[in-house]
């Protein structure tokens, strides 16, 4: 029902900057959460930022400061902007999309590298 598509990863050296965008397709609706979540080798899927309601965009901590999430909801655009990036940044970065009112229902991308070197 809903397609993503990830790109924008890459190989970039530790105080660098990357963006990554997503493009959504298939029944996008103004009221969906959408976010980016990432998986590092050996460890769980982690939320980086999200837009869990209208007033408020959840960050996690160790990228609040460094990351920008952002979206153009006309051209069901979501992206994230990357700057100062660590090694510890590294991993699979995923876009999600979740319904507002239909709890269970989200879909994933197949996500897009990012790797930092030191």
């Amino acid at each position: 029902q809903v397609q993503l598509v990830e790109s924008g990863g890459g190989l970039v050296q530790a105080g660098g900057s990357l963006r990554l965008s997503c493009a959504a397709s298939g029944s996008i609706f103004s009221s969906d959460i959408m976010g980016w979540y990432r998986q590092a080798p050996g460890k769980q899927r982690e939320l980086v930022a999200r837009f869990s309601s209208v007033a408020r965009i959840d960050y996690a901590e160790s990228v609040k400061g460094r990351f920008t999430i952002s979206r153009d909801n006309a051209k069901n655009m979501v992206y994230l902007q990357m700057n100062s990036l660590k090694p510890e940044d590294t991993a699979v970065y995923y876009c999600n999309v979740a319904r507002r009112w239909l709890d269970g229902i989200e879909y994933w991308g197949k996500g897009t590298l990012v790797t930092v070197s030191s």
